[in-house]
């Protein structure tokens, strides 16, 4: 990690705002760690959400969170090694036999994150969790 990123996440309040996000992604549905990246803006990427994630306190359904091809990442860190994917699957998210599921289908974004029909000037970062 950089050590611009390093600094992003000493900030007060860096991985709360991944938590708050994550909190509200609905049952049965995901968002990849880039997506988040994307929506909180600068001093995020997406290796910082997946350092984020892996300490995620209890109340953080942090399995909603996978990576851009639909697929669990946390494979080599959890025991079971399918544990990411059996609770996504309890959730009624299908996966195919490589392990991805559809992202066309299970992706969540946040409403106040998509522009409105026809209105390419929205910018979701200038509303999105401001400090």
């Amino acid at each position: 990690m950089s050590s611009a990123a390093d600094e992003a996440q000493d900030k007060p309040g860096y991985n709360e705002r991944v938590y708050k996000l994550v909190r509200r992604i609905p049952v049965g549905r995901v968002m990849t760690y880039g997506q988040l990246a994307e929506l909180l803006g600068e001093g995020y990427t997406p290796r910082t959400i997946g350092y984020v994630m892996h300490a995620a306190p209890e109340d953080v359904p942090w399995h909603r969170v996978i990576n851009a091809q639909g697929a669990c990442s946390t494979g080599r860190i959890l025991l079971p090694q399918n544990k990411q994917q059996l609770l996504l699957e309890a959730e009624d998210i299908h996966f195919d036999l490589r392990g991805r599921c559809d992202l066309n289908l299970y992706r969540w974004t946040p409403e106040e994150a998509t522009a409105p029909e026809g209105d390419e000037t929205n910018d979701p970062q200038g509303t999105l969790f401001t400090n």
